[in-house]
């Protein structure tokens, strides 16, 4: 049965569109900071049981205070999302609402209680509850955030790969299979990328701190701490994550061919260029300015130098993605994630040199790198969600159809209020998380007077200044 839409203009639904976009891209940057300090405070938390080292302990309590903010303003930025879903598209709640509505309530029943049973005592019972209960709350707390995103990435996949679902006799999708809803096509692939980026994104930024205070005094253990740390995981994640992104790839191209087709800026099927850069125009139906590796692009996708993949001429005007947009932030996120990698690489280098501390450039460009792990998740999700247009459900529900009777003076006027909001309050903790960050963290064990290149845990590499700082 054909799925009638609502009735709003085209002008509206465009700037609902940039509305929801704006608030979602906003919001994923604290969930996934959350996710990656919640597993970082565990992992400190347990090295400080494990070892009894004060460092452990004193960047665990640096980083609590943080999470803490970053937890709350993602919690209340969230909010937005279901007013805009109310008042925007009421189409699509009405439409998926017997699917998307059970997998909410899952995420708030097992993940959200989790989280926010367990907070209180992470933040306050170091002292009451004894170390070891503590500690297991803080991994409670980590593994809440995980099942969070496991529900919230399970919905977003269902929409993506569509899969144990009927449209029903009113238009509605009518679960058929759980299993197969909650584990579509696309979700593990989806769901490793995912977990592994907001992992990656933490550290850069953890990096980035521990890189602002070693400048400022390097005998700061807890600082010093941060850096290494972060550095190991970038080399060692960021290929695994290079590889987690080429095998989604491989997914999407099995499931939503156009999003590849609109990723890789291929307008015409059969054995594709690697499109390094150019402009893709949609009206004349090629690339402009194209600069391109003959092959490479084939190869990539169908690990065959000849392997045919489908053009955007394989399907009709009206259901491409949004192309230039896709295109463009598909090519940011790329160029970020192997920035990552050479950091990765040449942080190794550094710390064989026994360098790792003493190379001041390096620093500095470890904190203009701070930011770039959420900058490559927004510019993913955009990829993600500008490819899946113009269905909100993928080749079943168009985002027509999911739009709400809304007229383009109230979306505008909803938009700016948002965008006011956003920049006062929102505005202000960050600020507010920032000047955290700005703070020196405490520290109650000195380092050694020298360090040993390569040693095993997290304070290595570089040479210890004649007079290190005392010990707060």
């Amino acid at each position: 049965m054909s799925i009638m839409p609502y009735l709003s203009s085209p002008a509206a639904i465009n700037v609902a569109r940039s509305q929801f976009g704006f608030v979602i891209a906003f919001h994923i940057i604290f969930p996934a900071f959350s996710i990656g300090l919640a597993s970082y405070l565990a992992v400190l938390e347990g090295l400080w049981l494990a070892t009894g080292r004060a460092v452990y302990i004193d960047a665990f309590k640096y980083w609590l205070k943080i999470f803490a903010m970053i937890f709350a303003i993602g919690v209340v930025s969230g909010l937005v999302m279901a007013y805009e879903i109310g008042a925007n598209w009421g189409g699509y709640a009405d439409k998926v609402g017997p699917i998307l509505g059970p997998l909410l309530a899952y995420e708030t029943l097992t993940a959200f209680f989790l989280e926010a049973g367990f907070l209180g005592i992470m933040l306050f019972g170091m002292e009451r509850v004894g170390k070891r209960l503590h500690f297991a709350a803080t991994c409670l707390v980590a593994f809440g955030t995980l099942v969070s995103a496991t529900w919230i990435l399970a919905a977003n996949s269902w929409m993506q790969t569509p899969a144990g679902a009927v449209i029903g006799p009113n238009g509605q999708f009518i679960p058929q299979d759980w299993v197969k809803i909650i584990f579509s096509p696309s979700a593990p692939y989806r769901w490793v990328h995912m977990i592994m980026a907001c992992y990656l994104a933490t550290a850069f930024m953890v990096g980035g701190v521990g890189a602002y205070h070693v400048l400022r005094d390097k005998g700061n253990a807890v600082a010093r701490l941060f850096f290494s740390m972060a550095l190991w995981m970038a080399a060692l994640l960021t290929p695994l994550q290079i590889l987690a992104g080429d095998t989604q790839g491989q997914n999407t191209l099995a499931y939503q061919p156009a999003k590849i087709a609109g990723m890789e800026g291929d307008f015409t099927t059969g054995v594709q260029a690697l499109h390094l850069i150019g402009w893709p125009s949609v009206s004349q139906g090629k690339m402009l300015y194209d600069v391109a590796i003959p092959h490479l692009g084939s190869l990539i996708l169908t690990h065959h130098w000849n392997g045919v993949v489908k053009g955007l001429d394989a399907w009709p005007k009206s259901q491409w993605p949004v192309v230039d947009v896709e295109f463009f932030s598909f090519r940011i996120m790329v160029a970020l994630g192997f920035a990552m990698f050479g950091l990765g690489l040449l942080s190794l280098f550094l710390r064989y040199r026994g360098r790792l501390y003493d190379t001041k450039w390096f620093h500095y460009l470890v904190m203009g790198m701070a930011p770039s792990g959420f900058i490559a998740i927004v510019m993913g999700w955009t990829t993600t969600e500008t490819g899946r247009q113009p269905w909100t459900v993928y080749g079943m529900l168009t985002t027509a159809q999911s739009a709400s009777p809304i007229t383009l003076p109230e979306v505008i006027t909803s938009f700016t209020v948002i965008i006011v909001v956003y920049a006062l309050v929102f505005g202000s903790g960050i600020l507010y998380v920032l000047r955290m960050m700005a703070k020196p963290p405490g520290y109650n064990e000195p380092p050694p007077a020298e360090d040993a290149p390569l040693r095993s845990h997290g304070l290595v590499g570089g040479k210890m200044p004649t007079n290190p700082a005392p010990a707060e």
